[in-house]
């Protein structure tokens, strides 16, 4: 079930590090979000990780989504790659084809997609890399919701490839004023406070052009972080 005009999603992208998983950190962003974004294995992540990922978030009602990046774990799919549309193409569906196999292990669902990393913050502004995204989706499936910068090209290209469009907001990023996420790169990309993060959420919601708002599950504090916001969407009735 995607979510309404009158509720935000609050999505976590997961199963990217064992660790998260074996202290017990994802099991409590699960307990926090409404649906998750989980890697699948190109730029982060191993089957084990992915699987149980899958199975934790079925097990708790949070919708699934895959989480295809660049192919570049050294990098944590971070940085973008030279690769042509084709490649990004034939890259992004194979690794839908992957996720599948496993998601078919637990029983579970592929409810969106959302693309990682790089990999979505060049689609944000490349046309022909957001078209190549949206070529390698079809090919696995002609219909799925599919997540992508609030405000950016990306979301037309979706849309036009037949897509639904989920416009998307981050609660522990910092934004450039033209609306770009602010680069990893640069000093105060990351926001670790849970009430600033919680505050910037709210306010993404109140502006009532996003769908879904994210939190990093390897952002130092997720677990407080993604307390706060979903207390403050709570608060305000954006989370049913």
């Amino acid at each position: 079930m995607l979510p309404s005009a009158k509720t935000i999603d609050v999505n976590c992208d997961m199963g990217e590090i064992p660790a998260l998983l074996r202290d017990g950190t994802q099991d409590l962003l699960l307990a926090q979000v409404t649906s998750v974004n989980i890697s699948c294995g190109a730029h982060a992540g191993d089957p084990v990780t992915i699987e149980q990922t899958i199975c934790a978030a079925k097990a708790q009602g949070v919708r699934i989504g895959a989480h295809p990046g660049y192919p570049d774990p050294a990098n944590f799919g971070r940085i973008a790659l030279a690769m042509s549309a084709s490649q990004v193409a034939d890259s992004v569906f194979q690794q839908l084809v992957d996720f599948e196999e496993i998601a078919a292990h637990c029983g579970a669902t592929i409810e969106h997609v959302k693309p990682h990393g790089a990999l979505y913050n060049t689609a944000v502004k490349d046309r022909a890399t957001a078209q190549a995204i949206a070529d390698g989706i079809r090919r696995w499936r002609k219909a799925i919701p599919v997540m992508g910068l609030a405000g950016s090209l990306m979301l037309d290209v979706f849309r036009d490839a037949g897509f639904t469009p989920l416009a998307e907001a981050f609660a522990d990023r910092a934004y450039e004023p033209d609306g770009s996420l602010r680069s990893r790169q640069l000093p105060g990309a990351m926001i670790h406070s849970p009430a600033e993060a919680a505050d910037q959420a709210l306010r993404l919601a109140q502006s009532g052009t996003v769908d879904t708002i994210c939190i990093h599950s390897d952002t130092h504090g997720s677990v407080e972080i993604a307390a706060a916001v979903r207390v403050a969407l709570l608060d305000a009735g954006f989370i049913a």
